[in-house]
């Protein structure tokens, strides 16, 4: 089993009664609709920043060959020999 680490945290009473309604429905408790939240959230944040690093990475490369994209099947059949 994991080990959980108590924390304590402040919501708007919106956010509470929204998650009190939620949890009616899912038989979830607090505890475990805000973990999966935390969950999603960091899961998203990972993934943005991933995309993030591969956006910025996009014309980063320059392979040196003025008619690459012209003659690609070319120099991709002159590798092979």
């Amino acid at each position: 089993m994991l080990h959980m680490q108590r924390v304590q945290i402040r919501l708007t009473e919106e956010q509470v009664s929204a998650l009190k309604r939620q949890a009616e429905g899912t038989g979830e408790g607090l505890s475990e609709q805000l973990q999966r939240a935390v969950d999603a959230w960091i899961a998203t944040t990972e993934r943005d920043a991933i995309v993030r690093r591969a956006l910025e990475a996009i014309g980063g490369f320059h392979s040196g060959l003025g008619d690459l994209a012209e003659n690609h099947d070319d120099y991709l059949t002159a590798s092979d020999e």
